[in-house]
């Protein structure tokens, strides 16, 4: 307790990160409340009783989730950050197959700024057009809360506040990224995230103390969690270190010659280097079967029906290994050995025991290929644990932060954040937030951040 007192106070001395850290607090306060505010011509009363006791189906309540419960309260700020994240993602396997793009991304800063406002342009066109789904969304499922007398006001209306709100969400993410700690746009979602679990630990406490012997399966549950956390955070960190040799050279003549080089590094490889994007990716094409089964009107249809439980043994199944073929082909556009092997011979570094060059491309492809296996198969088993913490009793809405995106979201923010705020102190020379080690996050562990 008193080394935490201690950090605290360093934290407090050094001005720009106590700055930071409020100015951080101030813009997650703003986007928290915007979340609350109604869309004009929506009936907050009507809607929650139009609501009723379930949730929205399918993909919606995973927008839900990451929007903190916007979506559902017909907020403002209802599509959230999400129609930024689908932007970038585009963006980013752009960068893989056109070669404009792949341009940009060898320019530099440059090229870094033209990639940004291309994301952000795109981010206005996708946000458009999921305003006016929303908008459908809301007056087939929700009439009763719209006021008949605004029907033509109200579409209109809403499309272009959802838009304007996205990219106010998304202002707030970048101002964050400049002028914060950590990652603001993993930060508003991770905010999002962590808003519904007070309501979902609530809910359990409340249904566990009505059953006999309730409490104590309460603090079994709570026990699993923390091993699930603790083991997703070796997940996140987890890398193998390849020794790297460079040779010694030198530099200059006569008086002034020096030697360089000729030191031992390492070249980190990531046990998850796809991070949370292949559960992003398998989580969207599973919800396709019960959308298209719902429109062409199949939904009674025993494949739509498995597909539409994500408790069923058919889901998770399907599930467990679409999230492991999407690691390894998310890996392989992320992680490009032939560049890794170039570099290390530009900069006269190489394997002992391997030739530099294409034998170097060749050992570290193999090495990734063999180390992504069991970080797919974890990944895999953290992304279907809700559905086992599900049929072991736990109720839907807190089992979600048992594993899968939320989970895997919540801890890659926090490690990347308490990161950059452990570089700051010890930059001016204090204690670290652990006594020994390093708090390793996505930035420092070079991993693409959502």
């Amino acid at each position: 307790m008193k080394g935490l007192i201690n950090t605290l106070r360093n934290i407090y001395k050094i001005e720009d990160l106590r700055k930071r850290i409020l100015y951080t607090l101030g813009l997650i306060l703003i986007y928290r409340i915007g979340s609350f505010v109604v869309l004009p011509g929506i009936n907050p009363e009507a809607l929650e009783a139009a609501q009723g006791s379930g949730s929205a189906p399918g993909i919606l309540s995973l927008i839900n989730i990451f929007a903190g419960g916007a979506f559902s309260r017909a907020s403002i700020f209802a599509l959230g950050i999400m129609p930024y994240i689908s932007a970038s993602i585009a963006v980013q396997l752009l960068g893989f197959a056109v070669p404009y793009f792949q341009k940009l991304q060898k320019e530099g800063e440059s090229g870094r700024r033209k990639i940004n406002q291309i994301t952000r342009i795109l981010t206005v066109v996708v946000t458009a057009f999921q305003a006016i789904g929303y908008n459908v969304y809301l007056q087939t499922s929700f009439r009763g809360a719209i006021a008949p007398e605004m029907t033509t006001l109200f579409t209109i209306s809403s499309v272009i506040i959802l838009t304007t709100g996205t990219i106010f969400v998304m202002w707030l993410g970048e101002r964050i990224t400049d002028r914060g700690i950590g990652n603001g746009i993993s930060l508003l979602i991770m905010v999002g995230i962590v808003a519904t679990l007070p309501g979902a630990l609530m809910q359990e406490i409340g249904q566990r103390t009505q059953d006999t012997g309730g409490l104590v399966q309460l603090i079994i549950e709570l026990a699993f969690l923390v091993a699930v956390v603790m083991a997703t955070i070796a997940l996140v960190q987890a890398v193998r270190k390849i020794p790297v040799q460079y040779a010694k050279r030198i530099v200059g003549s006569g008086m002034r010659r020096m030697q360089t080089g000729g030191h031992r590094q390492y070249l980190p490889l990531k046990l998850n280097a796809a991070g949370v994007m292949p559960i992003i990716f398998a989580q969207a094409l599973m919800f396709l079967p019960s959308t298209i089964g719902t429109f062409i009107g199949f939904d009674n249809s025993g494949f739509v029906q498995t597909f539409s439980d994500f408790t069923s043994f058919g889901y998770n199944f399907v599930y467990f290994l679409l999230v492991i073929v999407f690691t390894y082909f998310y890996t392989a556009l992320t992680v490009n050995p032939v560049q890794m092997a170039d570099d290390m011979k530009r900069n006269g570094g190489f394997i002992p025991g391997v030739k530099p060059g294409r034998r170097t491309a060749e050992f570290i492809d193999n090495v990734m290929s063999r180390i992504t296996l069991p970080g797919s198969i974890f990944l895999g088993l953290v992304a279907i644990l809700p559905a086992f913490a599900m049929y072991f009793g736990v109720s839907q809405a807190f089992a979600l932060f048992f594993g899968g995106t939320s989970l895997l979201i919540m801890v890659g923010v926090v490690l990347d954040t308490l990161q950059q705020i452990e570089s700051h102190l010890l930059m001016r020379h204090y204690d670290g937030l652990m006594k020994s080690g390093r708090i390793k996050g996505r930035a420092s562990a070079n991993v693409q951040s959502i």
